[in-house]
Formats: structure tokens, C-alpha cells, sequence
């Protein structure tokens, strides 16, 4: 059974930083895009930043210079780093994949997934 895990969220302070991670585990043949999202109280979800399974990254502008998207391939494993914290990036941090998982086999299939979520708060 093939789920995403996410954790490193909390309360900070602004002007702090906070780590999180997502754990892909399964029977997961490939990892393609992975990516960061968050919904603060009222909003839409949001994409925070995405990186591909060869490293390119994306970012949105709010988060640029302050945010740090990775990922190690050979642990399934996605961060965030997240420096410079504001106010405004209070949300629940959720983890997508894009994931190629072993089916019966001998086939694949390729899903999106996603985590259930961390709180991320920063005060003032």
C-alpha cells in the first residue's frame, strides 16, 4: 500500500525556520514530480514548490529566496526547508506525488497522492 507521510510541522516564530518532510513508501516503482502545497483557513490550496525526480525546481513567488524544495530519490523521501518564516505561510502543509506504483503484476500505473497534511503556524 503505497502512502506519503508528512511531518516537521509546528509553531515558530517569524523570522524562524521549520523542515518538513514526505515519505513515499510502498511498492513504488518510480517517483516522478514531487511538490509542496498549503491551505491557510479560508484559501485554496496553493502550490508552494514542486521538484522533479532529476532535481529541477519550482517555486511561487512568495516563497522564493526563503524556501528550499529537495528531495533523495533513494528514500522516497521529499523536504522542505523553509527559512525566513512569515505570518503569512501559517497553513497545513501537504505533500503531492506524482507516482509510478507496482500494480499486479506485472504492470504499473501511474497515481497522484497525497499526504494528510502538517500544521505549519508562525506568529508574530
Amino acid at each position: 500500500q503505497v502512502q506519503l507521510v508528512e511531518s516537521g510541522g509546528g509553531l515558530v516564530q517569524a523570522g524562524g525556520s521549520l523542515r518538513l518532510s514526505c515519505v513515499a513508501s510502498g511498492s513504488i516503482f518510480s517517483t516522478n514530480v514531487m511538490g509542496w502545497y498549503r491551505q491557510a483557513p479560508g484559501k485554496d490550496r496553493e502550490l508552494v514548490a514542486q521538484i522533479t525526480s532529476k532535481g529541477t525546481t519550482d517555486y511561487a513567488d512568495a516563497v522564493k529566496g526563503r524556501f528550499t524544495i529537495s528531495r533523495d530519490n533513494a528514500k522516497n523521501t521529499m523536504y522542505l526547508l523553509m527559512n525566513s518564516l512569515k505570518p503569512e505561510d501559517t497553513g497545513v502543509y501537504y505533500c503531492k506525488a506524482d507516482l509510478v506504483v507496482e500494480t499486479t503484476p506485472p504492470f504499473t500505473e501511474e497515481y497522484d497522492y497525497w499526504g494528510q497534511g502538517t500544521q505549519v503556524t508562525v506568529s508574530s
